[in-house]
């Protein structure tokens, strides 16, 4: 069986990223069905490995993307510095902030020129990043900014369980403003070709949440559902997508009726996550739909409270590697019409 090619950055050195790569690749079932690259220090992963005594895939340093690996071994990629910044457990600094973002670029860059197939992102930290000079609120803004894609989804996924976002990392105040008839259309035009594309859903239903509490309760508790999202989805609707709300937020999750549709589109980050992580924290998987490439990451963050305590869990990381391969293989088919 063809191996899937797959760029995975490194993440913060300081928090967990390193360490659910390790305990992700060492499961031996994995390397039967990808080809890993891990790009970032190999300094940063021995370290790692020394401090969490973790079983440990074998590594070996490379200096190109497409240098040959022997059966069972995993490339590792130096980017930036050959002097790699010493692993401080649990720290928040500009050094670390500086090669998690040095291994996205690389990394983004590696699979856009096709050396691989897909990237897997490991955790980064907004505060180290923002330390090194990268004023990006994550992975997503930054991948879309440098891969030229305009119409992007962060939608976490965890078996049939898919929850998109229309705003993303926006700080609260500003939400409203950003929830426009533009943006919901967007995106639920891009959830529909992803679920399509990626999932492989020929008629996607896609349920829409309300912004405000009740959705709005005809208009007593706010007017965003009546002026900017029932107009979205009733367009969405006239170009054929099944898309169908707004729902009040909570009594959707509550009661059951996401089991009833292919995703559903939140208003905003919270909204959206904390059901997702309460029904799935560990399992679910960040993939960004509508990328110029595929791009999945575990559905936590850098744990800097846990890190170097050997107790992260690879689970979501697993995860994420196997829904890149996915993706892959369901697209490969797809284009050869099979």
């Amino acid at each position: 069986m063809e191996r899937t090619r797959l760029a995975i950055s490194i993440g913060d050195p300081n928090g967990i990223g390193p360490e659910v790569i390790l305990g992700a690749l060492a499961d031996v079932r994995i390397l039967r069905y990808v080809e890993p690259l891990i790009v970032g220090s190999p300094a940063v992963l021995e370290a790692h490995a020394a401090r969490l005594k973790v079983r440990a895939p074998r590594l070996k340093a490379v200096k190109s993307a497409r240098e040959a690996v022997a059966e069972g071994e995993c490339a590792v990629l130096q980017v930036g510095s050959n002097q790699a910044p010493a692993v401080s457990f649990g720290k928040i600094t500009k050094a670390s902030g500086k090669l998690a973002m040095e291994a996205v670029e690389a990394a983004a860059d590696i699979v856009r020129k096709g050396h691989t197939d897909a990237l897997v992102t490991a955790p980064i930290s907004k505060e180290a990043i923002s330390l090194a000079g990268y004023e990006y609120a994550g992975h997503t803004e930054f991948l879309a900014k440098r891969l030229g894609s305009r119409s992007v989804v962060m939608m976490l996924v965890a078996e049939s369980l898919r929850v998109g976002l229309v705003t993303v990392h926006v700080p609260v105040r500003e939400i409203s403003g950003t929830v426009t008839k533009k943006a919901v259309t967007k995106h639920i035009r891009a959830m529909g070709a992803s679920l399509s594309r990626d999932y492989g859903i020929a008629k996607p239903k896609i349920a829409v949440l309300g912004l405000n509490p009740h959705a709005g309760d005809g208009g007593v508790i706010g007017v965003e559902e009546q002026e900017v999202i029932a107009p979205a989805i009733e367009q969405c609707c006239r170009e054929s997508h099944l898309a169908f709300g707004p729902f009040s937020a909570d009594g959707f999750f509550g009661a059951g009726t996401y089991k009833q549709y292919d995703a559903v589109l939140a208003m905003y980050h919270d909204q959206g996550l904390i059901p997702f992580k309460t029904l799935a924290f560990g399992r679910g998987v960040n993939h960004t739909a509508g990328l110029a490439i595929v791009r999945t990451s575990p559905d936590h963050g850098t744990a800097f409270d846990i890190a170097g305590h050997g107790i992260a869990s690879p689970a979501s990381m697993r995860s994420a590697i196997y829904l890149a391969r996915d993706i892959v293989r369901r697209r490969r088919l797809s284009e050869s019409g099979r």
